[in-house]
């Protein structure tokens, strides 16, 4: 692969990393913890919501977001010919 198109895969990478992991914090940080009095007016499956952020939100979200990054990773690969 040309250097020219390394730096714009490698930069589309990390844009994709800052996207998703910027996201996380916000879930599992600012929902879990900063927000968790507000959403704890809230009930899922009989449990407080914030609680449910702080305990398995979070962890759900993180599975999530690497799905959603191998689905994205999958896609720069065939766009830049670096695909298995």
């Amino acid at each position: 692969m040309p250097h020219k198109d390394l730096k714009k895969y490698w930069r589309t990478n990390l844009k994709y990393l800052g996207i998703l992991l910027s996201f996380w914090f916000l879930v599992s940080y600012i929902m879990g913890i900063v927000l968790v009095d507000e959403l704890n007016t809230f009930k899922l499956g009989g449990f407080k919501l914030g609680f449910w952020f702080a305990q398995q939100g979070s962890i759900y979200f993180f599975v999530l977001i690497i799905v959603i990054y191998i689905g994205l990773m999958n896609r720069l690969d065939k766009k830049y010919g670096v695909n298995d």
